[in-house]
């Protein structure tokens, strides 16, 4: 009689065992909602440096859509961004050198089963001048913000819903950072500027919302809404910035 019972048992034991792995993970977790930092913040900085989003879009090439742009733009703007030759074989260029994504500084806000993410980025670019081969150090910043929210289906069931993702307007500036800008280009580079503004936005927007949808749709619903009520149950602290700005120095061109 205690050898069916001690296969009960040995059986009982097994069958617990994948159990008590799947927990490990939630335990992390809640662990993790006792931090002063959101949890969903922390996976979407993870995911995205997963993804390599600041290669992705320092990849970006301005060239064509700045082209395209200038078409509408008049006189020397448009001359200049589309790369005339001169003399010399020399073509205007426009790079980005360098991306900083404050992977740290994600601002989260939840409310309900709504939640935003704001994501916070520099760009350092560089405009070669086919004049004399100057080269104009420029900056650019802007937050981009996406939104997504759990919706029930007719049976109940909770589907994870991404809304709108997009550079928030009054968050881009582009800022002139060389100091030695001589008269004349002035008027130049305040056009240019606006229109950087313009076109750099949506080019960022295609590489990091792609990104962001994806690592919100790899998360299980429940876990999704596991950590929104923790989240939401907890005054959120606002966190500055983590890092300083670049986009300070120089001043935009008037």
């Amino acid at each position: 009689t205690m050898r069916p019972l001690w296969r009960l048992l040995i059986l009982l034991g097994l069958l617990a065992l994948p159990l008590a792995l799947n927990k490990q993970p939630w335990s992390g977790l809640a662990q993790a909602h006792t931090d002063s930092k959101s949890t969903l913040a922390r996976i979407i900085a993870q995911g995205l440096l997963k993804h390599n989003a600041e290669s992705r879009i320092q990849n970006i090439h301005l060239g064509g859509s700045l082209n395209a742009s200038a078409q509408v733009a008049p006189g020397m703007v448009g001359w200049l961004i589309s790369g005339t030759k001169l003399q010399q074989q020399q073509e205007s260029s426009i790079n980005i050198t360098n991306v900083r994504l404050d992977y740290d500084g994600i601002q989260m806000a939840f409310h309900k089963e709504w939640f935003s993410a704001n994501i916070s980025l520099e760009l350092d670019l560089e405009l070669r001048l086919p004049f004399d081969n100057n080269i104009i150090k420029v900056c650019a910043h802007m937050s981009i913000i996406v939104e997504s929210w759990l919706e029930k289906d007719e049976f109940g069931r909770r589907d994870l819903v991404i809304g709108k993702c997009h550079a928030e307007p009054s968050s881009v500036r582009v800022t002139v950072l060389t100091e030695a800008i001589p008269p004349k280009m002035k008027h130049f580079l305040h056009n240019f500027t606006e229109n950087l503004e313009k076109v750099l936005p949506c080019l960022v927007e295609s590489q990091v919302c792609p990104l962001i949808r994806e690592i919100l749709e790899q998360l299980d619903v429940k876990l999704l809404k596991s950590l929104m009520e923790q989240e939401a149950a907890h005054e959120p602290a606002h966190h500055e910035s983590s890092q300083p700005s670049a986009c300070q120095a120089g001043e935009s061109p008037s």
